[in-house]
């Protein structure tokens, strides 16, 4: 297993500086992990910082609240690719689940995609506000508008991803959807748990802590 290729190695921090990020980008490409993942507005740094290497830009839409219309997550993911975006991992609009407005969620999810062109899309559903029904229908809308992941977490709701969460998921996802787990992912351990439950990529500010075993 090559664990630095489960990585997105993650700052949201909302006082991450400059600094934070050339760390971040260097670490990354020290460790090659599969992506760094960055507020919009560090998306052009990072792309700059990782020329030349392997490791992705990644970047959030919608987040970490995901209430924002869909027109707004549209500009937003449509801005982040020309300003040098690999990957999009946008927050669904979950006061539209709780309304049980399926078709909206659908739709969001579908004009994103349409928008970005072929890059990845990752579908945060944060499961912490979610019940089982609800993380079993995401997941088959997730199967239906054939996103590349779909993800636990933005790591700043009520808790992060859980073992249980991937059981509920992988019970109701098809076979080409991946899981991406995220919040609280902090040790080794943690990272090995949730690979083993199937998810192909970790979200996490503790990617170098994981690939020292600590």
């Amino acid at each position: 297993m090559e664990l630095n290729s489960y990585i997105d190695h993650t700052n949201l921090k909302q006082v991450g500086t400059l600094k934070d990020i050339e760390a971040l980008c260097n670490e990354a490409i020290n460790y090659h992990f599969a992506s760094v993942c960055v507020a919009p507005y560090y998306v052009p740094l990072a792309k700059k910082l990782l020329k030349g290497s392997t490791v992705s830009v990644c970047t959030v839409i919608g987040f970490p609240n995901g209430y924002s219309t869909k027109e707004v997550k549209v500009f937003e993911a449509i801005n982040a690719v020309e300003n040098g975006a690999d990957e999009i991992d946008m927050v669904i609009n979950i006061n539209a689940v709780k309304n049980k407005d399926f078709d909206y969620v659908k739709e969001e999810i579908e004009e994103i995609r349409d928008a970005i062109d072929g890059h990845v899309l990752k579908v945060i559903i944060e499961t912490c506000f979610l019940t089982e029904e609800e993380i079993a229908k995401m997941t088959k809308i997730c199967n239906e508008t054939y996103v590349n992941f779909i993800k636990t977490s933005t790591g700043f709701g009520s808790r992060g991803a859980s073992i249980e969460d991937l059981k509920i998921i992988n019970e109701n996802k098809n076979e080409v959807l991946e899981i991406k787990a995220s919040g609280g992912i902090k040790t080794l351990e943690d990272a090995e748990a949730f690979i083993k439950e199937g998810a192909t990529r970790l979200g996490t500010s503790s990617g170098v802590a994981i690939m020292k075993g600590e």
